[in-house]
């Protein structure tokens, strides 16, 4: 869903605190010089001196690698890769399975197969977890390693491990819902301006009224990084579906009593750590926010989101440039080469005239052009939501994530996102994904279980269109 950036100096400080930490931990840490990083490895592994010892010196070596430049930590990386099970082990464990006579000795023996499968590298990534603030530094580890690990199947190999060991540290039944108002500290609101991934937080004004009385902001987190959201959802409280996103985020719009609005409405979902990335909390988080508004609101009937579609420009795009027959009708390629640009190259079909509407800056804002472009573009949008696919799975990333988690298509809006980013990604288009608590378990199987996609009867007409 895209990345905006964090605060000026807010991971710096950050850092330069934990590593303050670990290296009054380290101080009693004798390390040779010239043991380089590969020697302090196997020394935590040896894990002489107890478990204290064994926390200090994974500080030790938590604390070089973060002065370490990409070169150094990819260096870094390939040495604790390198501390991988031994084929040899694991061969006369396998053996010793086989050639097991009763169940007593092929159970000792799967134990034995099971620990020789095991890399020493998982023991030592386990006890970067023991010191303070290990398990962000897992976290991070991980995300640097996504993006050095492409082509190296050792780093691949490690990455891998990692992943495991993180699936299970944040199980969801380990995670807590809180929210997060205006009087929430200040570090973590800083922190929720710089994760924010869908509709940029401009200034604290901006923050101060998506938390304001009809706003609610919700956040997952883990025991062992309790100031650190993994994911967040931001929710307004209405009347009726949405269909702007600048009316939601209008900071001059009457406040609603929260009490009479009937629609809870989910418009910005962000992840917060790269590092977990393929571990997912998007279900769990919409589940339980559902049942705590549910709860705490009776007024409310509807819940459903004003989502993006980020691929949907780039699947127009292509198909455009492509001129795919039967893309669009006579009587809608005539209206679109009527309405194009007077300035632009003569358009010898509607694919042509369409992408010329489209390249024109503020095209939306010409009548001609709106009448002739927005039903062809809600008519492709709908195609492109329900039919289009990446094996069993909707090509949007988006959609993919809300049908999974078990919401239906509802609408398609034109013109709900009129900003720069939402006309380039996706010619204005946003959708209203439906969860009804009563079906959502039944949604989630048909998409995850067969593939189907459920929608309004609106929008499947709509995705029929004119043939």
């Amino acid at each position: 869903m895209g990345e905006t950036a964090a605060p000026i100096g807010l991971f710096d400080r950050a850092i330069r605190r934990i590593a303050n930490v670990w290296r009054d931990m380290a101080s009693g840490v004798a390390v040779d010089e010239n043991q380089g990083v590969l020697g302090q490895l196997r020394a935590c592994l040896q894990g002489r001196g107890g478990e204290i010892s064994a926390r200090n010196r994974a500080a030790k070596l938590a604390q070089t690698y973060l002065g370490l430049d990409d070169a150094g930590r990819r260096a870094f990386l390939q040495d604790l890769a390198s501390f991988d099970s031994d084929p040899v082990t694991i061969a006369r464990a396998y053996e010793a399975v086989q050639s097991a006579t009763d169940e007593a000795q092929r159970t000792s023996a799967v134990v034995a197969l099971r620990r020789a499968l095991e890399p020493p590298r998982v023991r030592l990534l386990t006890q970067f977890a023991s010191i303070p603030d290990g398990v962000k530094f897992l976290v991070d580890l991980r995300a640097n390693l996504l993006d050095l690990a492409r082509g190296d199947p050792h780093l691949v190999a490690l990455e891998s491990d990692l992943r495991g060991l993180l699936a299970s540290w944040f199980d969801v039944g380990f995670l807590e819902l809180r929210q997060i108002d205006w009087n929430s500290p200040a570090a973590l609101l800083e922190r929720l301006v710089g994760y924010e991934a869908v509709h940029e937080i401009r200034s604290w004004s901006d923050l101060k009224n998506r938390l304001d009385s009809d706003r609610r902001c919700y956040a997952l987190f883990h025991p062992r990084m309790p100031n650190e959201p993994l994911i967040f959802v931001e929710v307004a409280l209405v009347h009726g579906l949405s269909s702007s996103v600048q009316q939601l985020l209008d900071k001059k719009a009457p406040l609603i009593d929260p009490a009479q609005a009937d629609t809870a409405t989910f418009y910005s979902i962000s992840n917060c750590q790269r590092g977990l990335d393929g571990i997912s909390f998007g279900n769990f988080l919409i589940k339980r926010v559902v049942e705590k508004l549910s709860r705490e609101y009776r007024n409310l009937k509807l819940f459903a989101t004003l989502s993006p579609i980020p691929g949907f420009r780039r699947w127009l795009d292509a198909k455009l440039a492509a001129d795919e027959p039967g893309l669009l009708s006579e009587e809608e390629s005539s209206a679109l080469r009527t309405a194009a640009p007077a300035n632009a190259p003569a358009a010898e079909s509607g694919a042509q005239a369409l992408t010329a509407i489209l390249a024109k800056r503020g095209w939306f804002r010409d009548l001609a052009m709106l009448r002739a472009a927005e039903p062809v573009l809600m008519r492709l949008c709908a195609r492109y939501l329900l039919l289009e696919s990446r094996g069993p799975r909707a090509v949007d990333p988006v959609a993919h994530f809300h049908l999974s988690n078990g919401a239906r298509v509802e609408r398609v809006i034109a013109l709900a996102d009129t900003s720069d980013k939402g006309v380039r990604a996706s010619a204005g288009m946003m959708v209203n994904y439906l969860y009804d608590p009563a079906r959502i378990e039944e949604y989630h199987e048909d998409y995850a279980g067969a593939g189907r996609r459920n929608a309004s009867t609106a929008v499947r007409r709509l995705a029929r269109g004119w043939s």
